[in-house]
């Protein structure tokens, strides 16, 4: 690595972000951003090409491996719709933390790691691990030093999420109970039809979770289908970032928003963050607070998103308590789902 110009100048500047991969090419798409590109966008996807950011493709086995030694991101999970990236903007702005929110490359890893042991799978499991390490070194890479990187996943990377994190990595789990879960996606037309969409898959992976799941999704009506992506997140979660390991923080959205400023000391402290009074305060004080995360030209806050979970519970009480049933339901038979903090806490 050190006769070679760009594999020195990449092992040390985030700048060089490498942004998705080409899996049949065998090949990585590596961005060109400043540190202000890292800490407006509220996705490190598709969404992040625009023309005035350079790129240019490379071979994979082109790409340095950082080595054990380099410096790991931190990890927020999550399971959707829950404040994930209100989050990674709070701590970004109480601490010297470098936020990467969804990178893209971190879905090719969960594809692959889905059908790593069937015949169609185009890694080895050797190479899987080995090129999760990898990636796992160049998301931990920062501006200065001393920055703690810290990556806040999709919803469906909580499948993965035992690998990534690895032996000493913390996470922050970021949940809500089904009610307000279920209440939050009925609330927006988009979030809905997202979570429908997803369905087929989420169902998928909780038949795999819970072996003898006696439903196929076309018994569940809408609402109860919500229920079920809430249930496969919060399931998957037990598996992979298991609460009891004090490596990994759970966190109930709703009950962090009565009190964010000692839930965000918390989550600082939980990543060896030192956090500043002063700066949390400042913070919580700011525009992020009033904003929309994904979407900061729109504004949005807790007192309207209580409102809007309000409407969408009054709206569709009947369904919302059918799909609340069929959880209890499951619950009440299965120790994986009994164990889950259906009712928050």
């Amino acid at each position: 690595m050190a006769d070679d110009p760009f594999q020195h100048r990449f092992a040390g500047d985030a700048s060089l972000l490498p942004h998705m991969a080409d899996l049949a090419n065998d090949r990585v798409l590596i961005a060109l951003l400043t540190e202000a590109d890292y800490r407006a966008a509220s996705f490190l996807d598709q969404r992040l090409l625009t023309d005035r950011i350079g790129r240019e493709w490379m071979a994979w086995d082109a790409l340095p491996d950082l080595g054990p030694a380099a410096p790991r991101p931190h990890h927020i999970f999550h399971i959707g719709h829950v404040g994930s990236t209100l989050v990674s903007r709070l701590l970004a702005e109480t601490a010297d933390v470098l936020p990467l929110r969804e990178p893209m490359l971190l879905r090719t890893l969960a594809q692959v790691a889905e059908r790593i042991d069937r015949p169609e799978s185009v890694w080895s499991p050797d190479l899987y691990r080995q090129r999760l390490a990898q990636v796992s070194g160049w998301f931990g890479r920062g501006f200065a030093a001393g920055q703690v990187a810290m990556v806040k996943a999709s919803s469906v990377i909580t499948a993965i999420a035992d690998d990534l994190t690895g032996a000493d990595g913390r996470a922050l789990f970021l949940y809500a109970p089904v009610a307000r879960y279920i209440e939050t996606i009925l609330a927006g037309e988009a979030s809905l039809a997202e979570t429908l969409a997803q369905a087929p898959a989420r169902m998928a992976r909780l038949a795999a979770l819970l072996p003898d799941l006696p439903f196929a999704l076309w018994q569940l009506p809408p609402v109860t289908r919500v229920a079920m992506s809430w249930l496969c997140e919060m399931a998957t979660a037990a598996r992979t970032l298991p609460a009891a390991d004090p490596r990994h923080l759970w966190v109930d959205f709703e009950a962090m928003l009565a009190d964010p400023a000692a839930s965000l000391t918390a989550q600082a402290r939980h990543f060896g963050l030192a956090p500043d009074a002063a700066r949390i305060e400042t913070a919580l004080a700011g525009p992020i607070m009033r904003q929309y995360s994904k979407a900061p030209e729109h504004g949005y806050s807790p007192d309207l998103r209580r409102q809007l979970q309000a409407q969408a519970a009054a709206e569709h009480a009947p369904a919302i308590a059918e799909a609340i049933a069929w959880v209890e339901a499951l619950a009440a038979r299965d120790k994986t789902v009994g164990d889950l903090p259906i009712h928050g806490g």
